[in-house]
């Protein structure tokens, strides 16, 4: 191994190239005794993907990742997992060990980012939910039909007995998401009339690194978890997505417009960058199993 990268949530290590010969057999996990496990998805046109669980790291999976762009193995960590990234040449006898020999280093991280977690996945048992930037009380009531209300500065959850954890968790994106389509209800009327055409469509759904997004067709995408984070930040992502119907890119003249419609933008992107990843798997731990 000529070398070994280390960053803060990402650990990765150069090789040399094995012959061609090798190349068909990179894409059959190396079986190894325990404490590694793995289980095969089927080949696609996509990036050949492995699930791998460490007995030694309970409810972590780690992603592998066959890439051609990539020049060598790299294991990183987020909040949702990890993911261990190899060349298509690389042998995964080399990345399998070296996924062994960062094990420390891959458990360190994953506990940092978990214990940043404030609230666990979403059941009845429930004391406490994340909105709009502020952590408000559940109240939990059998009723007849499921329903999440907002309350005086808490939330009402009423639920029948035999309600399960999964359908309560269905529930909360419904809340959430129609939470979110109330704000935007309430801000875009201002801005529409600066705008050569309304977006064409509006989705809302969990994004795994954006908060946003406008499509050619003018189809406006934004991230479910913007109904977590304060309504300011929320609302400049909002003007940040559509400005790009006047301008289709970031140059200075899409700031500009930005500026003329949001001039604390700069704040509301300091928030994302201290707050954001917390706030994308606060999303994930509550909705995901």
């Amino acid at each position: 191994m000529a070398s070994i990268l280390c960053e803060a949530d990402s650990v990765s290590c150069r090789f040399s190239p094995l012959p061609r010969m090798f190349h068909r057999g990179l894409h059959i996990l190396l079986r190894i005794s325990s404490p590694l496990t793995a289980k095969r998805r089927p080949l696609s046109s996509e990036p050949d993907t492995v699930s791998v669980q460490l007995d030694t790291i309970p409810g972590l999976n780690v992603q592998c990742v066959r890439d051609a762009r990539a020049r060598h193995i790299k294991l990183s960590v987020n909040e949702q997992g990890a993911r261990l990234t190899l060349p298509l040449r690389g042998s995964m006898q080399t990345a399998t060990r070296f996924l062994h020999q960062h094990q420390d280093w891959l458990a360190a991280q994953w506990h940092r980012y978990r214990e940043t977690l404030e609230f666990p996945l979403f059941s009845r048992h429930a004391r406490a939910l994340p909105l709009r930037g502020r952590t408000l009380p559940v109240e939990c009531k059998e009723g007849r039909y499921l329903q999440i209300e907002p309350a005086v500065n808490a939330l009402t959850v009423h639920a029948p007995e035999q309600a399960r954890d999964t359908t309560l968790r269905g529930a909360l994106r419904r809340f959430y998401e129609a939470e979110a389509r109330a704000d935007i209800g309430r801000w875009i009327p201002k801005y529409l009339p600066e705008l050569p055409h309304p977006p064409t469509r509006l989705r809302i759904k969990p994004m795994s690194s954006q908060w946003g997004s406008l499509a050619p067709n003018g189809t406006l995408a934004l991230d479910l978890a913007l109904i977590l984070c304060r309504p300011s930040a929320f609302e400049y992502v909002l003007v940040h997505e559509l400005c790009h119907l006047l301008q289709a890119n970031h140059s200075p003249a899409f700031w500009h417009e930005v500026e003329q419609r949001f001039p604390l933008w700069r704040e509301e992107r300091d928030y994302f960058r201290e707050h954001g990843r917390r706030i994308k798997a606060t999303l994930h731990c509550l909705l995901n199993p």
